[in-house]
């Protein structure tokens, strides 16, 4: 296991009409990166959809294996493959990359 993750919180706010093509697309996105040891070995994924006033969001929290991975995932044709379809599906997409903390009183 990395000693650094890289946790990120994708937010996929797709276009009215367009879940199923995007869902199809992010069911393969997960065993790419894990496929390419892009993300760390023993997380798992979550997932959260819903709508807000403009329609669909889609949540994905994964590990990233370390700060470089998303980087070499930019220069994966494989990865390309599906983010490049998932940016024609998406009217706005979010990544930030966070770190898990205990809240002190």
């Amino acid at each position: 296991m990395a000693a650094n993750p890289q946790w990120v919180i994708c937010t996929y706010q797709v276009k009215k009409g367009r879940q199923r093509a995007f869902e199809a697309l992010l069911a393969r996105h997960w065993n790419t990166l894990r496929r390419l040891k892009l993300v760390h070995a023993k997380s798992r994924p979550q997932y959260f959809r819903g709508q807000d006033p403009k329609g669909p969001v889609f949540v994905e929290i994964f590990a990233w294996l370390n700060e470089k991975a998303p980087d070499l995932a930019h220069h994966s044709p494989e990865v390309m493959a599906i983010w490049e379809p998932m940016i024609k599906l998406c009217r706005d997409m979010r990544f930030p990359h966070v770190e898990r903390f205990t809240p002190k009183a």
